[in-house]
């Protein structure tokens, strides 16, 4: 089990104001991090609230994203550590609950609230080829479960369901989402995030049929989509899911390949010296 959050953060109050982001008219962009050093810099950039990434907090333990050996306990720890590093409000990403049943996906609920988030993600993707999608009637129970879990910690828990149906491939995916929307609105869902998304009538569809506040992820290669545009589009939030994580994984990979083959250092114009980022990071948290 992670350690519990820090006494001193009004979880409750962190929880009220993220839940006021999703309230209120316009929309927030909520970029993920995987660690606290990469969550501290964000939270920098005024962002109101941040998310974890799941496939980017694999990636730095050296695991591709998915990967079995990424434990619920393993991935609550970092989670604990970046909403311990950053005075905004953190949303978890929990992969589809690390739970076979829904009495599981509720247990992870509370041990995320324990390590200090005050929202989560919860995907219908069961990371099987055979069954890509769990089957609508379970995956609202898991949800309901999520819920119940949440509401029992803490009313102001944002549970936001994620909609795969993109994803996957599957068959008629704008309706068979459009139903999951539905019945995960019934099952008491606050947020609905629908990545996969890349045309903007698509993106209009979703957001006057689901609701409920619609998420789409930005950052992928070759989406001209913009938060001025998505805005004009309905969509309440934006995330970026693991592409910061990717993109920092490039900068490392085209650096190896300039020392290795060029025998040159050209990587570093790019960094912040180091001087800036101790100061940095030795200032206190407000």
């Amino acid at each position: 089990m992670p350690p519990t959050a820090m006494g001193s953060v009004d979880q409750p109050a962190q929880a009220r104001a993220f839940r006021a982001l999703h309230q209120r008219p316009g929309i927030f962009v909520m970029p993920n991090a995987w660690d606290a050093g990469s969550a501290r810099l964000l939270a920098a950039a005024g962002f109101a609230a941040l998310g974890s990434t799941s496939a980017g907090i694999a990636f730095s333990m050296g695991w591709p994203d998915g990967d079995a050996r990424m434990t619920r306990e393993r991935m609550l720890a970092q989670v604990q550590a970046i909403a311990a590093a950053v005075p905004q409000p953190v949303s978890a990403d929990l992969e589809s609950g690390y739970g076979a049943t829904p009495d599981e996906v509720g247990q992870t609920i509370r041990l995320a609230w324990q390590a200090g988030v005050v929202g989560a993600n919860l995907e219908d993707a069961t990371g099987q080829p055979a069954r890509p999608l769990f089957d609508l009637p379970e995956a609202a129970e898991r949800l309901r479960a999520a819920r119940a879990a949440a509401d029992a910690l803490c009313p102001d828990f944002t549970l936001t369901a994620r909609i795969d149906s993109f994803l996957v491939g599957a068959p008629q995916p704008l309706d068979d989402a459009l139903r999951r929307a539905e019945a995960y609105r019934a099952a008491g869902a606050d947020c609905l995030f629908v990545p996969g998304l890349r045309d903007e009538a698509t993106i209009r569809t979703l957001v006057e049929a689901v609701g409920l506040p619609l998420t789409v992820v930005m950052g992928l290669t070759g989406n001209p989509l913009t938060v001025p545009r998505l805005q004009e589009l309905g969509v309440r939030r934006v995330s970026i899911g693991g592409s910061l994580a990717r993109a920092a994984c490039g900068l490392i990979r085209r650096a190896a390949e300039e020392m290795a083959v060029h025998g040159s250092f050209g990587f570093a114009d790019q960094q912040i010296p180091d001087g800036e980022l101790c100061r940095f990071f030795a200032e206190e948290q407000p």
